[in-house]
């Protein structure tokens, strides 16, 4: 995709929006293009792109999606900490803030908000996590001082919670139909860690075949998208 080249003239922080979803992209740039302290420099959407257009554009801020074209959102973050551990991430997702924000925020996230989420809050993540603080909503910053608070761990309501970051990865992946080596080529790893992965996640939800982790995969995605979701598409 084009890449809008930002003003040499101007002192404006520099934000580059990574969504496989050409509408929730264009919604976002309109927002973000009408305040005064802030713009969007590019957009793209797939992870690989996404890290070209930060060496060459520069950006102050990387607003990025869990999930992207034939790749991973939290593998995106990964690499920018590693490359560019300096620059500011903001996710801005359908997937639950309960089960991804902390992934996310291990990734390299200093931010999580949910797709849907009202035009200041989107407006206030932005600007505070380009001023170096951490941004989650009320519910999701209760839940987490909460546990903090009591000192243990919150009992698991569902299997799935059980999962590692890499494991539920894994299990969402699985739940868009992307077979073993696809898998294996967007998270970058052998397709023998990818079986091994696959095989752990049977064994935690107590899954007896590659049918039954499939189906079980397919429903959790479906159900654990927000309402105008991305779904398994």
């Amino acid at each position: 995709m084009k890449n809008l080249k930002p003003s040499a003239a101007t002192q404006k922080a520099r934000v580059l929006l990574v969504d496989d979803h050409a509408v929730v992209r264009f919604g976002i740039a309109q927002l973000i293009n009408r305040q005064t302290d802030m713009e969007i420099c590019g957009e793209e959407e797939d992870a690989a792109r996404a890290m070209e257009a930060i060496g060459k554009l520069k950006p102050d801020l990387v607003v990025a999606d869990i999930s992207l074209k034939d790749s991973s959102g939290l593998e995106l973050m990964r690499n920018i900490k590693a490359q560019h551990p300096k620059l500011a991430i903001l996710v801005l997702s359908a997937h639950d803030e309960s089960i991804y924000a902390e992934m996310a925020f291990r990734a390299g996230a200093l931010g999580y908000l949910m797709k849907g989420a009202e035009v200041e809050a989107i407006l206030t993540a932005i600007r505070r996590v380009l001023g170096g603080s951490i941004y989650v909503s009320e519910a999701l910053g209760a839940k987490m001082l909460q546990k903090q608070v009591r000192g243990q761990v919150e009992s698991i309501a569902s299997p799935v919670g059980s999962l590692s970051d890499r494991e539920l990865e894994v299990f969402q992946l699985i739940g868009r139909w992307k077979g073993t080596r696809q898998i294996a080529d967007e998270l970058h790893l052998s397709i023998k860690t990818i079986e091994y992965y696959r095989e752990q996640v049977k064994k935690k939800l107590g899954l007896n075949s590659a049918t039954e982790l499939t189906q079980a995969a397919t429903a959790w995605v479906q159900k654990e998208m927000v309402p105008g979701g991305k779904g398994n598409s």
